[in-house]
């Protein structure tokens, strides 16, 4: 099973490339779906065929290849049900117009959430799942979602639970409002164990790795180095950089000058992000549409090399022990120490870059030790831990 993500600034051909990954794939023998949680789905003018919300075989390669445009409302309803009814209970009880109240439960982030959730239940039925990603800052609020929500289900969810089992008759009594039901807990728990599987498939290195699509723009680039860094910061690997819409080098005056700009910026990516692969996607005088079409374009792209490949990364996370010292690394890409922000609480770090953060839970080893100092080299942030006196014997 291979699982590939594919993101980017909204207008760099995201669509394009992942629909043509997915041809290629289906046309080499592996059973695809190709699967887009992008709320502008754009798969369908793509294959030149509509697609729903469940599988589709798309005609040109037979039985290998099926396009899906994810219905978020029909799954926010089958998984968000009891909730919204609980919710839209409460507030109809505190004098909100039942309509409004609708309305306002809706949940924030719903299409992102419910897209992870259908690729977790298609995942298994294909050799390839290829995912067309919103744009970029979608897209990075969706694979946060999983581990913020974990980190809320362990240390708060469990409480409030608690609390509002004791005293459910009270608080209803002085409230004047109906207090969750159990089923309102079992629903967020349910939806919690699905966002936890779709987390530990998103993560493993032998399945899913995410792709970024870009054009060789000063502003595009730019912007796909930030994402490298917080898809890193998340502990998702970026297995490759797709450059779309590269003019030839022999056009006429007008193109030779756009080549030659593209080239200035082409220079600056192989540098930048010279440890994963670069692949070129030609610039076409046409948008390809249809399967032999689009895996004609993957064909020049990816030449030679096999896209499916799992390519070798360095962990975005690793500990090691040197001498007396523990050193936590996190691989921070293209981060600029002035925008790195660093805070133990307990037994966790949390990790601000820029505008995104992340909690890290220390490993047992590491909450025995006090911080020592941390450095950003290299792409890396690494954190130094030395052994507390005071609890390092008794642990």
């Amino acid at each position: 099973m291979r699982v590939l993500l594919f993101t980017g600034k909204g207008g760099v051909g995201k669509t394009t490339t992942s629909a043509s990954t997915a041809a290629l794939a289906a046309a080499r023998g592996h059973k695809t779906l190709v699967l887009s949680t992008d709320p502008a789905h754009s798969l369908s003018d793509a294959f030149g065929v509509p697609l729903g919300d469940e599988p589709t075989e798309i005609p040109g390669v037979a039985g290998s290849l099926y396009g899906q445009q994810v219905d978020t409302q029909r799954a926010f309803e089958a998984s968000w049900r009891e909730v919204q009814h609980y919710l839209r209970e409460v507030l109809e009880a505190g004098g909100v117009d039942p309509i409004e109240a609708e309305e306002l439960t809706v949940l924030p982030g719903a299409e992102e959430v419910l897209a992870l959730l259908e690729l977790r239940r298609q995942v298994e039925r294909w050799d390839v799942v290829v995912v067309d990603c919103a744009p970029t800052a979608e897209t990075l609020r969706l694979l946060a979602l999983p581990e913020a929500l974990n980190w809320y289900m362990d240390r708060v969810f469990p409480v409030e639970r608690r609390v509002v089992r004791s005293l459910r008759p009270v608080l209803s009594h002085l409230a004047g409002v109906p207090m969750p039901p159990d089923r309102v807990f079992a629903a967020v728990e349910r939806l919690h164990g699905e966002l936890s599987d779709v987390r530990q498939l998103l993560v493993d290195p032998k399945t899913t790795s995410v792709r970024l699509v870009l054009t060789p723009e000063a502003v595009v680039v730019a912007e796909a180095r930030r994402t490298y860094t917080s898809l890193a910061m998340h502990g998702y690997r970026v297995d490759g950089v797709v450059a779309n819409r590269v003019f030839p080098a022999d056009g006429d005056e007008f193109v030779r000058g756009w080549a030659a700009a593209q080239q200035t910026q082409l220079a600056g990516i192989g540098a930048s992000f010279g440890a994963v692969p670069i692949w070129r996607s030609p610039y076409l005088p046409s948008e390809p549409v249809g399967v032999d079409a689009l895996a004609a374009l993957a064909t020049e792209m990816y030449g030679d090399n096999d896209p499916l490949a799992v390519v070798d990364t360095p962990d975005p996370i690793a500990v090691e022990r040197l001498g007396d010292e523990f050193v936590m690394s996190v691989a921070l890409p293209f981060a600029d120490r002035r925008d790195v922000d660093l805070v133990r609480k307990g037994d966790e770090l949390v990790l601000t870059v820029g505008s995104h953060r992340r909690v890290l839970a220390l490993p047992s080893v590491l909450t025995r030790c006090i911080v020592d100092g941390a450095a950003l080299r290299d792409g890396r942030l690494r954190i130094r831990f030395r052994p507390n006196p005071d609890v390092w014997i008794r642990g």
